[in-house]
């Protein structure tokens, strides 16, 4: 029988995130102040709250409309992470938007409040923006992060 993952601290993931703040928008790069797109910034937090990456990333198409007979990002997420339902997801969780109706998720941010959250938006690199109602409705799935 394997052990529960613990939890990481919530407090933490929140700080380690908004220290991504600024960083400019790149597809498939993952460095805090040079680069990176919402899945970099989520693998970026993963290393300074858990530590090395599992595995190597795959190549990805940016297409939020892409559809398809698997969750890709959120069968990886669960191979590492600690799944909750979206309504019981709160600060300092990973989540997943679905984009488009019918579309496999495909966008990720972290949750930074119960009504904000930081993601990586093409043009804008990595902000903080209000949770709104259109952008809580695309979360498919959410993910806790687990300690080191």
């Amino acid at each position: 029988m394997t052990q529960p993952l613990a939890l990481a601290d919530p407090a933490r993931v929140i700080a380690i995130a908004r220290s991504w703040l600024g960083t400019p928008y790149h597809d498939l790069a993952s460095l805090r102040c040079v680069g990176c797109d919402c899945l970099g910034l989520a693998r970026g937090i993963w290393r300074e709250v858990v530590g090395p990456e599992p595995f190597p990333i795959p190549p990805y198409s940016r297409d939020w409309g892409e559809i398809g007979p698997r969750e890709v990002l959120a069968e990886g997420a669960r191979t590492m992470m600690i799944e909750v339902s979206p309504a019981e997801a709160g600060c300092g969780a990973l989540v997943l938007f679905r984009m488009k109706p019918r579309a496999i998720a495909k966008h990720v941010g972290i949750l930074t409040a119960p009504d904000s959250f930081l993601h990586a938006y093409e043009r804008l690199g990595v902000i903080e923006e209000p949770l709104t109602k259109a952008w809580r409705r695309r979360i498919a799935f959410a993910f806790l992060f687990p300690q080191r």
